[in-house]
């Protein structure tokens, strides 16, 4: 699997959210609505979720295996740090 495009949309509004990112697999396959949150040991992302009826949110689409996730989280991350260091 390769992620072929990562589209940076950053959030200016006060909160932990900095950005909501989509992905590009393989330029075939779209992934929307990846958060990237500030936590308290740094930048981590949220994949897209909603709210199921028991009020708790629920992924809609996620990685199975942590190494994957992790090379997700690695790409979206240096590419808002990218963007972010293009702005200023």
């Amino acid at each position: 699997m390769r992620i072929t495009d990562v589209r940076v949309r950053k959030i200016t509004k006060e909160g932990k959210m900095r950005a909501i990112v989509s992905i590009t697999i393989d330029e075939e396959f779209v992934i929307h609505d990846i958060k990237v949150i500030e936590g308290d040991n740094g930048l981590f992302i949220a994949m897209p979720s909603r709210r199921a009826g028991d009020g708790e949110y629920r992924d809609i689409a996620h990685p199975i295996n942590s190494s994957t996730r992790e090379m997700i989280q690695n790409l979206i991350i240096e590419k808002y740090k990218q963007t972010a260091n293009e702005e200023q």
